[in-house]
């Protein structure tokens, strides 16, 4: 099935561990291989950006922030 929605391109900080953010330029930098210089021709910072959109697509994201108790304790009560 095609997700017909419009998506908008966000840029955010997010925390991830040092951990996944080698995991992604490990795994982009074996995908593409090397250039015929030696060097790796891959953005990895967008290639993060795709990994962390795709977790967000498959865990359902937007059913998250549509759930009120997921706000609760991020801000103070007025």
């Amino acid at each position: 099935m095609t997700d017909t929605k419009e998506k908008l391109e966000v840029h955010v900080n997010v925390e991830i561990t040092a951990e996944a953010l080698t995991a992604i330029v490990e795994n982009a930098k074996l995908l593409a291989g090397k250039d015929s210089a030696g060097g790796y021709r891959i953005d990895t910072a967008a290639k993060a950006g795709e990994m962390i959109s795709r977790f967000l697509a498959k865990h359902d994201f937007e059913g998250f922030v549509k759930d009120i108790n997921n706000f609760r304790g991020s801000y103070p009560r007025p």
